[in-house]
């Protein structure tokens, strides 16, 4: 066995290295039955060249259309029959595959989904087919008015950084994509130094071990695609506005956004987090407080802190009629900058850091919560710095935060989308 990679102290999972460069994830829960495997594969719309938009999130659908030993719909056939489950997701940075079972039956299991990742037929027939349903879905997304809000949005923040791209594509990427193509980057971006396999539950690391190895074994050789082309991470100049008129949308859309550091800086993002939480999470704080149940100027308001490889971002939505944009808006812009200029009291602090540190611990309860959380800090950073989020959190003072908000929360510098009925 690959001798553990062990940096931080409190870490429970051991980290483990296949010979072929596959990276393993485990840790052991004696008290349930249950085990999880998850894998995650650094395959996500970062990843797709130029030609092949939207390629990433097609290839999750057609993954599950067999191998050359593996019919279309068994691997699903054989989970349910089990009784377990399975779900796949794309990301901007990732691809990620799950399955849930009952702990005797992950030697059943698992070795189809190796399968199914390593040698994925991608079949012309099912390939056209399949496709529609990615039509059908890109279709479905312009029905709901926030996921067009916020995809404007992105596009405007990030314009030609991949991160302003629509994880699902367009339909006039789609109908230029073919197998051949596809093969390519699968070949390319499935490969074992890109892919982390976690598994956490009723299992011990010695059968975790020896099934992962024969399960992703037999990689095929990679092959060279079309380059990504490079960008620089976007910066907003200015106040980025743009306004969009919707049929049918009975309630107005104001979404402000600004680009933050990545995962490169760690301590930031969580103190963005605090921020983000300090501002709108829950009756008492600022922004839900005044505009909602105060002034009654928002249905509803949130904030929010993506965390991402590159540039992460920082949003602030609220759903409003179309008459309390403008002042709304200003009133965001007041509470930020009276963060800025005023600061934070601890005990405003203090209930913060406490929800956030809950959270964090109802997070890592089950099986399924570890799996996602180590493999999702494993592909964009390292699984260990998973567990110092509560220490970082905790360790906040009011002046860092004040200082933060200066520096990245900008009054002069945000990008800005109103979404108002026709």
């Amino acid at each position: 066995m690959s001798k553990q990679q062990q940096t931080h102290p409190l870490f429970p999972a051991s980290v483990l290295r296949l010979d072929n460069g596959l990276t393993l994830i485990h840790q052991e829960i004696p008290t349930t039955p249950v085990v999880v495997a998850d894998v995650w594969v650094k395959a996500g719309t970062f990843h797709e060249p130029e030609p092949w938009f939207g390629m990433a999130h097609f290839l999750e659908h057609m993954i599950f259309k067999g191998t050359a030993t593996l019919a279309p719909g068994m691997f699903d056939h054989n989970i349910e029959n089990t009784g377990g489950v399975s779900h796949a997701a794309t990301s901007y940075d990732y691809a990620n595959y799950s399955l849930t079972t009952a702990a005797n039956y992950l030697e059943d299991t698992l070795p189809h989904l190796g399968e199914l990742l390593l040698n994925a037929a991608i079949p012309e027939d099912e390939f056209s087919r399949e496709r529609d349903v990615v039509l059908e879905e890109i279709r479905a997304s312009y029905d709901d008015p926030d996921w067009v809000g916020f995809q404007l949005l992105l596009q405007s923040v990030y314009q030609n950084h991949p991160y302003g791209r629509s994880i699902l594509g367009s339909e006039e990427e789609l109908i230029q994509h073919s197998p051949e193509e596809m093969r390519c980057f699968h070949r390319a971006y499935y490969q074992p130094e890109n892919m982390t396999v976690v598994i956490a539950g009723g299992i011990q690391q010695q059968r975790a071990w020896d099934l992962v190895n024969r399960s992703f074994a037999n990689f095929a050789a990679p092959v060279q695609c079309p380059q990504i082309t490079p960008v620089t991470k976007p910066v907003i100049n200015g106040i980025q506005r743009q306004e969009i008129h919707l049929p049918r949308l009975e309630q107005a859309r104001l979404l402000l956004a600004w680009v933050v550091p990545g995962v490169e800086q760690l301590r930031t993002a969580y103190g963005l987090d605090l921020l983000s939480v300090l501002l709108a999470q829950g009756r008492t704080s600022r922004l839900v407080r005044d505009l909602r149940e105060e002034l009654q100027l928002v249905q509803g308001i949130c904030c929010n802190f993506s965390l991402q490889r590159e540039s992460s971002l920082f949003t602030i939505t609220a759903w409003l009629e179309p008459e309390n944009v403008e002042i709304v808006e200003n009133l965001i812009l007041s509470h930020l900058d009276d963060i800025q200029s005023t600061g934070i009291n601890e005990q405003e602090l203090a209930r913060t850091r406490r929800l956030l540190c809950n959270e964090y611990a109802f997070s890592t309860e089950t099986p399924n919560q570890l799996t996602g959380m180590y493999g999702y800090y494993n592909t964009i950073a390292q699984a260990e710095l998973s567990v110092t989020y509560p220490q970082q959190i905790r360790s906040f003072a009011p002046p860092e935060l004040q200082q933060l908000a200066k520096q990245y929360l900008s009054l002069q510098n945000y990008a800005v989308t109103v979404l108002k009925p026709c």
